[in-house]
């Protein structure tokens, strides 16, 4: 489970960019009641998302030639030192260091597959302001098709610790349980999980991360993806030990998972 001490390496932040940002309010809004903060006075594009006036995402605008999609941000405590590392490891800057006022500082990463992600420096925002809690954060995945390229990258940048299991149901192969190092199993924040390359076409044949979003019930949710114009590409399925999920995207192709949580 994810938690607002945010730990390093936990994910702590995370963005949706889109190229239409009144569209995704009015989506996201009915999809988990979210309500919309701008960034600052006269700024009715981007800002944060809301539940229940906590912040569990924001809304950002989308680099030029990028996928709308949604941004996941990792705690980081020295953002220099871990773009060394990301370079040194094979991944690449794409956004380097810079403040964000006093709140903190963030910077952009590309892992040496492709997958980008971003890292956040606490500074008076540690992060979100609520997750794990229904229409909140509450995991990230990430797909790959080299998943101990992907172990070896990420435990050498914020020394996360892997569990391997095999893949709930039938569905066979190993979903990768990720999570800080020392950390006990419930502290475990994501999952990693080897793909073919086809099913790596959503990001052009890239590995990508998405979130996953904490629902009280799955099939209600998607229901209210594919009335306002969002579709569901998996599920809703029962995974043991797990819950009920399914794989969403919403009306930009920007893509998440819903899960109903087991226990």
């Amino acid at each position: 489970m994810i938690t607002t001490d945010y730990s390093v390496g936990s994910p702590c932040w995370l963005d949706l960019g889109v190229r239409d940002s009144a569209a995704a309010k009015t989506f996201y809004g009915g999809v988990f009641g979210w309500t919309f903060q701008p960034f600052g006075s006269g700024e009715e594009e981007f800002g944060f998302f809301k539940s229940e006036g906590r912040s569990v995402a924001a809304l950002g605008p989308l680099d030029e030639g990028a996928r709308p999609a949604w941004m996941i941000y990792f705690s980081t405590p020295d953002l220099e030192a871990a773009s060394s590392t990301v370079r040194q490891a094979g991944g690449s800057v794409r956004v380097d260091p810079f403040d964000v006022n006093d709140q903190g500082r963030m910077a952009q990463f590309t892992d040496p597959q492709g997958a980008q992600f971003a890292a956040w420096q606490p500074g008076k925002t540690a992060g979100l302001e609520v997750v794990d809690e229904p229409g909140s954060l509450m995991w990230v995945e990430l797909y790959t098709t080299d998943a101990a390229r992907a172990k070896e990258f990420y435990k050498g940048l914020y020394g996360w610790e892997f569990t391997d299991m095999p893949m709930p149901g039938d569905q066979g192969g190993t979903y990768t349980i990720l999570g800080p190092a020392g950390a006990p199993q419930e502290r475990m924040h994501g999952g990693l999980m080897e793909v073919p390359p086809e099913a790596l076409a959503l990001a052009g044949g890239k590995p990508f991360w998405h979130p996953v979003f904490h629902t009280t019930d799955c099939d209600a949710t998607i229901a209210r993806v594919t009335e306002l114009g969002g579709n569901v590409v998996m599920g809703p399925e029962d995974a043991e030990g797990v819950g009920r999920m399914a794989v969403c995207l919403d009306p930009f192709g920007a893509d998440f998972v819903v899960l109903k949580p087991s226990m």
